[in-house]
């Protein structure tokens, strides 16, 4: 077996400042400079996943997308969500996932509508033939520096996004998950120590965490584990197409011990981790990344 070298995960990645750019939302990677790192080049696998069915939302950029690559690496099926406007960065993963000798299946369609997640779910299930992994990751988040600039239009967004759309899809899911299947939800640092830009974001990751350690609860019996993952600071799209002001945009991740904000490939064993078998006693954990600021 070759030996693995030792990296240094202070000088790993870029580090601020970044250079100013907005993208309307909700952004694409491809567009991003530098480009995020999802593990395109870097992530092997080892056949851990092998003959699993995962259904991944907003699985075509960030964390989603680099679950959706080292899953397919691992020998699993999978499913991407996205909005249509996200298209690109989806085709550069669907070309990743069949590069593996997986199925990789490209259901875009807005989280926000009901009758979508229910129909998201469905197309997973007759393309992969069946599902055992959903991954909860899709997500909305709009910088605003006070309340007062939340309107209900885009307080009801981010809440159909990021809570209603899991409530939605684990519904539609949950006849189909056998025991031993898994439900992973995103949640973030922002559950636990809060931006006050993020007032509506923030507290939808308070809420991805909870639903996570009761739906844990709920569902132990049928061999049903759900857990969550808590990024730090992660270099995605998020950040460019309003998730961030530009002076926040610029100094990106450099107030963590690390100095840098962390790239999705470096969660990307996280759901992997979280997804296998091995993993049997987990469940109502969340595991999190956030380079030395000292959350979970």
């Amino acid at each position: 077996m070759a030996e693995q070298d030792l990296i240094d995960p202070i000088n790993r990645y870029p580090k601020p400042p970044f250079k100013k750019q907005s993208q309307p939302w909700p952004g694409l990677a491809g567009q991003m400079e530098p480009r995020p790192d999802h593990g395109e080049t870097s992530y092997k696998g080892s056949g851990r996943l092998a003959g699993r069915k995962a259904l991944i939302t907003g699985g075509d950029s960030g964390m989603g997308r680099a679950a959706a690559i080292a899953y397919a690496r691992e020998g699993a099926d999978v499913a991407i969500n996205y909005l249509p406007a996200e298209e690109p960065d989806a085709q550069e993963v669907i070309a990743l996932i069949k590069k593996e000798g997986r199925i990789g299946l490209a259901i875009p369609g807005d989280l926000k509508d009901e009758a979508f997640c229910s129909k998201l779910v469905e197309q997973a299930v007759q393309g992969l033939g069946g599902l055992d992994i959903l991954v909860n990751n899709a997500a909305r988040q709009q910088t605003r520096a006070s309340i007062l600039d939340v309107s209900s239009e885009d307080f009801d967004a981010t809440m159909k996004t990021n809570i209603y759309a899991p409530f939605w899809t684990i519904k539609a899911a949950l006849p189909h998950l056998k025991p031993g299947s898994c439900i992973i939800g995103t949640t973030s640092e922002q559950a636990y120590d809060p931006s006050p830009d993020l007032y509506d974001y923030a507290q939808t990751k308070a809420a991805t965490m909870n639903y996570v350690k009761s739906l844990a609860k709920q569902l132990a019996s049928k061999g049903i584990r759900v857990n969550g993952v808590a990024p730090g600071p992660i270099w995605t799209p998020l950040q460019v197409s309003g998730g961030a002001t530009m002076e926040k945009l610029e100094k990106f991740g450099g107030m963590t011990p690390f100095g840098r904000p962390g790239q999705p490939v470096e969660l990307a064993s996280i759901y992997v981790q979280l997804a296998a078998a091995d993993a049997s006693y987990a469940t109502g954990q969340v595991y999190g990344a956030a380079g030395g600021s000292g959350q979970p």
